[in-house]
């Protein structure tokens, strides 16, 4: 529910929210979960939340020089991928044992995570662009798209407490093991993905068309998804709009 109030001699805008809910539907959601609880309760003390969120910013970090060195080496595409398990490590535990040791900050924590994650996902990305494989504005497309779908989530959860973290049964995680697979065809392929594909006189590889398939799906998800929610809210709020209620009192 929505409502104005003044503030300072300003005008305010307000959005009644509930707690969140997380939405994790993904395919290895319970297996993650299992996994991520055990850690928890083996990880030794000096290990704090914060200092896992930096370890997944490493990991990232990881990444892009091991997609950047793969145009010299491509043993370097091994580095990437191990950088990819760091991050997830990194990135998947902080939350879960700040919650298992009941040490929340829920506002800094939210803030610090996503901010990290949009950080770490651009490095992740403009590495694999600077790779041997992968052009450098279709691993922006890709990352492009990603944002549009995070932008989605984090709107859906602030008017609805509703966080959703997978579509179509996938999440970041199943996102880092495509990245992972991806990097075991570019190793065993040994080039730069075969016979080129020409569109709009510019050359794409296989990698490039994988990449731009998955933009198209994320751009599309939250196309889909924003007219859904949009409408639902539309609706939801006419019926708590008193003008609204006097117009149809009106016509009846």
């Amino acid at each position: 529910m929505s409502q104005s109030i003044l503030f300072d001699g300003q005008t305010v805008s307000t959005v009644a929210r509930q707690p969140s809910i997380r939405i994790q539907k993904n395919i290895l959601a319970r297996l993650e979960r299992d996994l991520l609880n055990w850690l928890c309760l083996h990880m030794p003390r000096a290990v704090t939340p914060d200092r896992l969120t930096g370890l997944g910013v490493v990991g990232a970090g990881i990444v892009f020089v091991g997609y950047a060195a793969s145009r010299f080496d491509l043993t370097f595409l091994w580095l990437a991928t191990f950088g990819l398990v760091v991050h997830w490590f990194g990135d998947s535990l902080d939350g879960s044992l700040a919650r298992y040791r009941r040490v929340e900050r829920p506002r800094y924590g939210y803030f610090l995570d996503h901010s990290v994650d949009a950080v770490c996902n651009l490095m992740i990305m403009v590495g694999i662009g600077l790779s041997p494989f992968v052009r450098l504005d279709v691993a922006l497309f890709a990352l492009l798209g990603y944002f549009m779908l995070c932008m989605y989530v984090f709107l859906h959860n602030h008017v609805s407490g509703n966080f959703q973290l997978s579509f179509l049964a996938l999440g970041p995680t199943e996102l880092r093991i495509g990245l992972i697979g991806i990097n075991c065809w570019m190793y065993s392929e040994g080039g730069a993905g075969g016979a080129k594909v020409l569109i709009g006189g510019a050359a794409f590889s296989s990698y490039d068309l994988v990449l731009c398939g998955a933009a198209i799906v994320f751009v599309g998800l939250f196309i889909v998804n924003m007219l859904k929610v949009a409408q639902k809210l539309r609706v939801e709020d006419s019926r708590l709009d008193p003008r609204a209620q006097m117009a149809k009192a009106a016509d009846l």
